[in-house]
């Protein structure tokens, strides 16, 4: 990472370019390629970090093997381990490199004095956290309140919106959407031939191709 690109960055742009040198002088530059776990369920893991390439999943997984992923963080987003904050507190995720990702790393020794020094670095992060707790608000209201259906049909829609045109690739296994709704793959794929036979959307091997967009909204919204 440069240091102008660290600059850029609206978190850490409050820091003077002097503060900013030493910043990429203490931080950790790890890459972890794909599928690989950079740190489990309940690891003592005190660090904050930056992604600079590539993307990570935090995970949240149950006794029973099923999986939810509760964020996905691309480029430029920061994370952090709950151990940054308070000591000896494990991850309620694990964290985990979607592709090639390359992280930079700043432990909480090194980072706690430019904390304790910029008092807008400190309140532009409380920001940060509170918009996350409102995420994990939005999850916790849908899983409790919304059923598998409504979740699921809201899943393709916001995938529809990242691609042009009705048609979308599957790039996610039934797994892969049954982790990102809560839910079970074989409870993804008896969802997914339900909208098909109602003519919301049609299924072929490689794609989902939208057939009813209001029909797909309505299950998103009622579930059924």
């Amino acid at each position: 990472m440069t240091k102008s690109s660290l600059s850029e960055n609206q978190l850490f742009s409050r820091f003077s370019q002097f503060d900013v040198d030493r910043l990429i002088d203490i931080s950790i530059e790890k890459t972890y390629p794909k599928d690989q776990w950079i740190t489990h369920y309940g690891s003592d893991w005190p660090y904050l970090f930056l992604v600079e390439q590539g993307q990570v999943t935090a995970i949240k997984e149950s006794p029973e093997g099923r999986s939810l992923v509760v964020i996905t963080l691309d480029k430029d987003e920061v994370f952090w381990g709950v151990g940054f904050f308070k000591e000896g507190i494990g991850m309620p995720v694990a964290l985990v490199a979607n592709q090639e990702t390359k992280l930079r790393l700043w432990s909480r020794k090194n980072l706690e004095p430019f904390m304790i020094n910029n008092g807008q670095f400190t309140w532009d992060l409380a920001q940060l956290m509170a918009e996350r707790m409102m995420l994990a608000s939005r999850i916790l209201e849908e899983l409790a309140f919304h059923p598998v259906a409504g979740r699921l049909a809201h899943l393709l829609l916001s995938q529809f919106e990242d691609q042009s045109g009705d048609i979308l690739s599957r790039d996610l296994t039934l797994d892969d959407m049954a982790a990102r709704i809560g839910s079970t793959r074989e409870m993804v794929c008896r969802h997914l031939y339900n909208f098909a036979d109602k003519g919301a959307i049609q299924i072929n091997r490689t794609e989902f191709k939208i057939t009813n967009q209001g029909l797909l909204q309505h299950f998103a919204e009622k579930g059924k």
